[in-house]
């Protein structure tokens, strides 16, 4: 099975970058699954039904989120309604959605895990203990497990890999939009990423106009960050799993630009 999994969408300028590569990309690559990062989708923050119904006609099908998830007021709704959009599942006891999902793809069935770090993050439950009980669960149904794993600390996630390395199919970082070169087979067949990327605006400081967040360090005054525009990107990474044991046999990172 092959799942492509897209980096933090960001904007117009990032769904129009899923749009326009998305179809080519699930036929060359005969993509099986496609899960989406989209915590910035609308309008740089949040997500709307609107926006959602958007991704899911382009083709993705199952969306995972972050700490931005709840910037839109609706989206409390949205997640309560909707169980293909997930949202950390290491938020406390009572939070509305879900953190996880086993999607029937064809009569395959694959889980999907979102997960929270705490290094500079908001405070949330232990991510490591809360995903290990969750895969546990998850395990009685199906053996094939993406986990989104959206951190900040580049040593919470290469940390988080290696525990989960041998029982998930995929570790994925998100968050930080900037992608990394470190893709990789962990030891015991764990396909692992620190950081998917963005896809979003390609000449902006993660996904923001330049000039304000340049302006912001100069100033250390508040500002209101408006999404860049211009020509956009699409970064996310191809994992192949074997469906008889649910371990990865190969990962490849993608970055595509909409333009010159």
């Amino acid at each position: 099975m092959k799942v492509l999994l897209i980096g933090d969408i960001v904007g117009k300028v990032g769904r129009k970058a899923v749009m326009a590569f998305l179809p080519t990309l699930i036929s060359r690559f005969k993509i099986d699954l496609t899960i989406a990062n989209c915590e910035n989708a609308a309008g740089g923050f949040g997500i709307t039904e609107k926006v959602a119904t958007e991704l899911f006609n382009y083709g993705v099908h199952i969306m995972t989120s972050g700490n931005h998830i709840w910037d839109k007021k609706e989206a409390v709704a949205l997640l309560v309604k909707e169980d293909r959009i997930l949202r950390p599942v290491n938020y406390p006891p009572g939070v509305p959605g879900s953190g996880s999902i086993i999607y029937n793809l064809n009569g395959k069935k694959v889980g999907i895990l979102n997960v929270s770090g705490r290094v500079f993050m908001n405070i949330m439950d232990c991510p490591f203990r809360t995903a290990a009980a969750e895969i546990k669960r998850l395990k009685e149904e199906t053996d094939m497990i993406i986990v989104d794993f959206h951190a900040e600390a580049t040593s919470e996630k290469i940390a988080f890999g290696f525990y989960m390395d041998g029982h998930v199919s995929a570790v994925l970082g998100t968050h930080t939009h900037v992608q990394t070169a470190d893709e990789q087979i962990l030891p015991n067949g764990t396909a692992y990423i620190t950081d998917v990327g963005m896809t979003g605006p390609f000449n902006s400081v993660i996904g923001v106009d330049r000039n304000q967040i340049i302006d912001k360090f100069l100033t250390q005054m508040p500002k209101k960050f408006e999404t860049a525009k211009g020509i956009g990107m699409l970064c996310g990474v191809i994992v192949e799993i074997d469906e008889k044991t649910g371990l990865s046999t190969s990962i490849q990172r993608l970055q595509l630009k909409t333009g010159n």
